[in-house]
């Protein structure tokens, strides 16, 4: 008799990611890591301490409410208004959740029904396509192509059929840097309300735009009972392991994330989401701070590599600068990666991972800025010898 796949069929090809290996290799060669996006500094300490005082002052040690502590809820509904005019009702429009990873998954789970079509910009972050197959959906990619990753809106008006449910989009972008313009959000909210579509935005990089503005796609005309709206902590605040991320939407799509998402963590990181509410009460010199901060370190990397010899597409936001590796004399981002810690003592990621069709993003590397300025600075040096 044949032996059945232990591994259900959907998650076939989803092995190990592309960070775990690549920051494996990291630790085992000593290189500095540019490959995997978390920073090496802690966030603000009154942030952390306001962790701590949570945990000595017994709040969240147990289990928190289903849909996030009241307090977080509330903060993450005053940084919407404040920032961009967006009212939600934090008792039945916001949810909390374990991270964005995780918010995007539920968010794939409760609102796709099998054989759905989700239309996502590639190259896409990992976790989409895992999260899409999870759900039993199709993913139907809209290419985005270098040098500037613009997307193509004819293109995705030809991509719309009968059995697209869903747009995931990414803005700022991970790994491109690409953010979206009020033009091109303008297109992508009068094809969603023309053709009935729901819309899922991935925004966790919404403080770091370099080049432009964020602008929410729930704001646009017709939007906001259509669009599930996600940002997390980790990002914003440099406290990537403390996963605290959210849902801003109409009350009916929350419920929907909230019905898959109770049975996925059900709650987690109850202190921690009392300090992000905290964090999110931060003056504005914090984030215009962090956001230049993070401008210096784009430039310094992007600087280098340039030097280095590579071809470099200066991201708009995030904090990841993508790379041709052509120029170089090379072909395979995956061998140019594999070959790197022992080269040149530096860990990065090849771009190819984030693509349906590899060979779109065969000579593209992706590297991650928000390290020190100090190890960028010898990652630049390092770099030299290539």
């Amino acid at each position: 008799m044949r032996e059945r796949p232990l591994l259900n069929r959907r998650l076939e090809g989803f092995g190990t990611t592309i960070f775990a290996e690549m920051s494996a290799l990291a630790a085992s060669t000593g290189a500095i890591n540019l490959g995997q996006g978390f920073p090496d500094t802690d966030g603000p300490p009154q942030v952390a301490e306001a962790a701590a005082r949570a945990v000595r002052e017994g709040r969240g040690n147990q289990y928190p409410p289903g849909p996030g502590v009241p307090e977080l809820r509330r903060a993450i509904a005053e940084h919407q208004r404040r920032r961009y005019g967006l009212s939600f009702d934090p008792e039945g429009e916001v949810l909390v959740t374990t991270g964005a990873t995780e918010a995007i998954a539920a968010s794939m789970l409760a609102l796709l029904e099998p054989g759905d079509e989700v239309i996502a910009f590639e190259p896409f972050y990992d976790s989409y396509a895992a999260c899409i197959a999870m759900a039993g959906a199709v993913r139907v990619p809209l290419t985005l192509r270098a040098p500037d990753f613009r997307p193509d809106l004819d293109a995705l008006h030809d991509a719309v059929t009968p059995r697209t449910r869903l747009l995931l989009l990414n803005s700022p972008h991970n790994p491109t840097g690409m953010v979206l313009t009020r033009e091109e959000l303008a297109a992508v909210a009068e094809l969603a309300v023309a053709r009935d579509l729901l819309v899922v935005t991935d925004e966790v990089y919404e403080h770091l735009v370099f080049d432009g503005e964020h602008l929410p796609l729930a704001a646009m005309p017709g939007m906001r009972e259509r669009t599930v709206s996600i940002s997390s902590a980790g990002k914003t605040f440099s406290f990537t392991g403390w996963k605290v991320g959210w849902v801003t939407a109409a009350a009916e799509l929350v419920a929907a994330v909230r019905t898959a998402k109770q049975f996925l963590t059900y709650v987690s990181g109850g202190p921690f989401q009392y300090a992000v509410a905290e964090a999110l009460r931060l003056p504005e010199a914090y984030f215009t701070g962090f956001r230049e901060e993070l401008r210096a370190r784009r430039d310094l990397l992007s600087a280098g590599l340039e030097a280095a010899g590579f071809e470099v597409y200066r991201p708009q936001g995030t904090y990841f600068v993508t790379t041709d590796i052509a120029p170089l004399g090379e072909e395979d981002g995956f061998a140019f990666c594999r070959a790197l810690p022992e080269r040149c003592g530096i860990v990065a990621v090849p771009a190819s991972v984030f693509y349906d069709t590899p060979d779109i993003g065969r000579t593209q590397v992706r590297f991650a800025f928000c390290k020190r300025r100090e190890v960028l600075q010898e990652a630049v040096e390092r770099l030299g010898r290539l």
